[in-house]
């Protein structure tokens, strides 16, 4: 069972235009397809027994793309090209994330859900990478998500679950901002040739996996959903055996 983060934003269907919840089908349907179950969590009043609650429920999280975080989180005034905060996601998805480190909860994060993570543990973000960078390569804009090559560490659960036997790794990105500093705990996994971090990883965890590109656009390659779900069946099986430690 997958718990999926969604959106909060304004919504048309049909005569409706109403706030709604809702994600797009790809990251569910891979979830699905890697043997999952998946769940949708709408941002909701994050108050630690409605979290308990849900993680009760659920054998891994994906904390998934979005708006911008609030720079505020991390001490910083907005960037003019950063979006309007979703300060109920925020602490939601903090909540959320803060939780399944403290169980072990298998979790991984996609593009904004990496900036969350490491925002939650004391990291900050660059809020436009095109300051630093002098390109948009990153998020051209209009919905096309761009590619970039990267490098990922040997020694990493990343790279094992990638199963690649070179280091570098095509990736679909849209993102214009990224990790600067590293939040407690967490270590780069992938970056990019001019050092934009790609993927961390949380020292200790069973399963704590984040990367900045998003993995849920390529059909054809399950192997982040299908590492995720392979954890998750592995949480579920130590807890209902109480004897067993999690992080087996």
């Amino acid at each position: 069972m997958i718990g999926l983060t969604t959106y909060l934003e304004q919504a048309t269907t049909g005569v409706w235009d109403v706030s709604a919840a809702f994600l797009p089908e790809v990251y569910f349907d891979a979830v699905i397809r890697a043997g999952g179950i998946a769940v949708l969590l709408p941002p909701q009043p994050a108050n630690p027994e409605t979290v308990g609650r849900v993680l009760d429920a659920l054998d891994g999280l994906i904390v998934t793309g979005g708006k911008d975080v609030d720079p505020a989180r991390y001490g910083q005034a907005a960037h003019p090209l950063t979006d309007q905060p979703r300060r109920d996601r925020d602490a939601w998805e903090d909540e959320l994330l803060r939780a399944a480190i403290e169980r072990d909860l298998p979790f991984l994060g996609i593009c904004r859900g990496a900036q969350l993570l490491n925002v939650s543990l004391g990291g900050t973000l660059h809020q436009h990478l095109p300051d630093l960078l002098g390109h948009t390569g990153h998020q051209a804009g209009g919905g096309v998500f761009g590619v970039v090559d990267v490098v990922v560490a040997p020694d990493s659960r990343l790279h094992d679950l990638l199963e690649a036997p070179q280091s570098t790794v095509t990736v679909p990105v849209y993102h214009h901002q990224s990790i600067d500093r590293l939040g407690a705990g967490l270590s780069v996994t992938a970056v990019t040739g001019e050092g934009v971090v790609q993927a961390v990883e949380l020292a200790g965890a069973g399963f704590g996996v984040a990367v900045q590109w998003h993995p849920e656009q390529d059909p054809d390659d399950l192997r982040l959903f299908a590492g995720l779900v392979d954890a998750a069946r592995g949480y579920r099986a130590a807890r209902s055996t109480p004897n067993r430690r999690i992080s087996e």
